[in-house]
């Protein structure tokens, strides 16, 4: 009788150290052996080591869970606790990030970290207001045009089927209403759209178009910077206040030393992505000086349509008041 008592002591005592162990389920677009997941897994490992055990996070990668407004609703409804998704599924969190949707705009990375600090405190508050808390927050690099035939005017991409993120109906009309062609998918989707050729051009970074071997079909690249893409890591507000306030200080502050590392590395390695692509057929192609005016003064007639509609209106008026102080226009 004692031996069962005893026994039934542990298995209780057993079941409470194990309740007091938390696992973090976050899901990224990244693929296994990129380096976006290779800063989850090391901020992962870190977490373990400094909660003591009790905090460990669980990784799905590669849009095994859906696209970004598929992780922010399974956030929402529990299925996941985290993710690490770009100004694309931020966008769902706080529309206040559209703010880099602005084609053009962004020309250097002292630009991007302007407006970006300018703006932190509400990207950081709005964002806690629905439920969520932002643990870091940085870059991922240029965009730019990848295409299946060569472009160097606004004309040439109007002949060519543009991918636009699914659920993202305003961009898309967007795109529509100014005589471009828009055919929207999910991210996991977009390789099988270039096999099948029902998509044949797309804004990415180097590195996300490296990673996912894209440009073995979009092997043309327009060198004129299209935008900056901008990343975070979420988490739910409610699974985070779970968290013993002593473990939070400690894990936001792993998270955003890792994120602000990953922006330095990325920032010096977006070359070497279009290097390695050169490498095997990437062609890329500079616009002259009057094919690039051609190319802003399209994106400054479309101004009306993106306040408002792709870009929150009151953050548009914000960083257009911006364009005069920023550094690269100083």
């Amino acid at each position: 009788m004692k031996k069962l008592v005893i026994i039934l002591f542990i298995y209780s005592l057993g079941g409470d150290i194990e309740a007091k162990k938390m696992i973090i389920k976050m899901a990224t677009l990244a693929p296994e052996g990129t380096e976006w997941y290779g800063l989850l897994a090391e901020m992962g490992q870190r977490w373990q080591e400094v909660t003591n055990g009790e905090i460990r996070l669980r990784i799905y990668p590669g849009g095994v869970v859906g696209d970004e407004r598929d992780m922010i609703r399974k956030i929402r409804i529990g299925q996941i606790h985290g993710a690490a998704i770009s100004a694309e599924g931020l966008t769902e969190v706080n529309p206040q990030y559209t703010f880099c949707f602005i084609p053009m705009f962004f020309q250097s990375y002292e630009d991007i970290d302007y407006v970006r600090d300018s703006l932190k405190k509400d990207l950081l508050s709005g964002a806690e207001k629905n439920g969520f808390k932002v643990l870091t927050m940085v870059d991922v690099g240029w965009v730019y045009w990848f295409t299946k035939e060569p472009i160097y005017i606004p004309n040439d991409l109007k002949k060519q089927k543009i991918f636009t993120w699914a659920g993202d109906y305003k961009t898309g009309k967007l795109w529509d209403q100014a005589g471009f062609n828009s055919i929207p998918l999910a991210v996991p989707d977009v390789h099988s759209g270039l096999q099948t050729g029902l998509i044949n051009a797309m804004a990415f970074p180097p590195i996300f178009v490296l990673a996912n071997q894209y440009f073995g079909i979009t092997s043309h690249m327009l060198d004129m910077k299209w935008g900056i893409l901008t990343a975070a890591i979420v988490i739910d507000q409610k699974i985070w206040n779970r968290i013993k306030s002593e473990y939070q200080d400690k894990m936001l502050k792993i998270a955003d030393d890792i994120g602000r590392e990953h922006q330095l590395n990325n920032r010096e390695d977006a070359d070497k992505a279009v290097d390695v692509m050169k490498e095997y057929g990437l062609q890329v192609n500079t616009p002259s000086i009057e094919q690039v005016k051609e190319w802003e003064s399209i994106v400054e007639s479309m101004y009306p349509l993106i306040r408002g509609n792709v870009v929150n209106a009151e953050v548009f008026d914000r960083v257009i008041k911006m364009n005069g102080q920023l550094p690269s226009r100083r």
